[in-house]
């Protein structure tokens, strides 16, 4: 990680126990909750690449009770139009984020930009949002990750929309991560104007989140419940 600028507001004690009492929560939803909660974002999710119409996403490959879902890439991959254009991030040794394309099956009936009839919340199918739709292996940390060729760091510039995990996000759009910075040193390198989108269960938008100097904003926030946006979209 970077030295940050003398003064900077540190608060690494008070971001772990909001890390820990977020985490005990997700580990009390129920697999009824987490598939409703994933479909419901799902869908949002669609809707909002339906309006931004990007030629490539970057999104991310859930664990556990991450929002999204296990089949969050297959979805986005449904949504663009195809699994090459999806960038999902592959975790380094130094903690920063290289990428590879999505390597999960094509999805089922996509010739071009996915229609409505497999939208999650819909007509009751999840199309290829049900499953993990991909061939990743795990890699640093335990994280899945995409198996193909590696982009490079500076693969994330390209991207028109990128959806990002997150255990939090206040009212202005600061995001609180895991610790490990990777998503901060990624998000530097993305153009201004590149929506990106942290995805959350409901409860976890909250009014201030402890702040550092490096931490990237986002522009909006997904939950089962609403969409927020901080950051007018272009």
């Amino acid at each position: 990680m970077s030295d940050f600028p003398d003064g900077a507001n540190l608060c690494p004690s008070s971001k772990d126990r909001l890390r820990a009492d977020i985490l005990a929560q997700r580990r009390k939803l129920t697999s009824d909750q987490l598939t409703l909660a994933g479909r419901r974002v799902g869908a949002t999710v669609r809707q909002l690449i339906d309006r931004v119409r990007p030629a490539q996403v970057a999104g991310y490959l859930p664990i556990g009770s991450e929002p999204g879902g296990p089949g969050l890439a297959g979805l986005l991959a449904e949504a663009v139009g195809g699994p090459d254009r999806v960038l999902l991030p592959v975790l380094l040794p130094d903690r920063d984020l290289d990428w590879a394309r999505f390597d999960g099956p094509n999805p089922t009936g996509t010739t071009g930009r996915a229609g409505t009839s497999g939208r999650a919340g819909t007509s009751g199918r999840t199309g290829t949002s049900g499953r993990t739709g991909t061939s990743g292996r795990t890699g640093t940390a335990g994280l899945r990750q995409p198996a193909g060729p590696r982009l490079g760091r500076s693969a994330v510039a390209d991207v028109g929309l990128i959806v990002v995990p997150a255990l939090a996000v206040d009212h202005h759009g600061v995001r609180l991560g895991r610790g490990g910075g990777s998503y901060d040193r990624a998000l530097a390198r993305v153009p201004g104007g590149v929506p990106v989108v942290a995805l959350l269960h409901d409860g976890e938008l909250l009014p201030q989140v402890p702040a550092e100097p490096h931490d990237r904003p986002v522009a909006a926030v997904i939950t089962p419940s609403e969409v927020r946006w901080f950051t007018p979209m272009r």
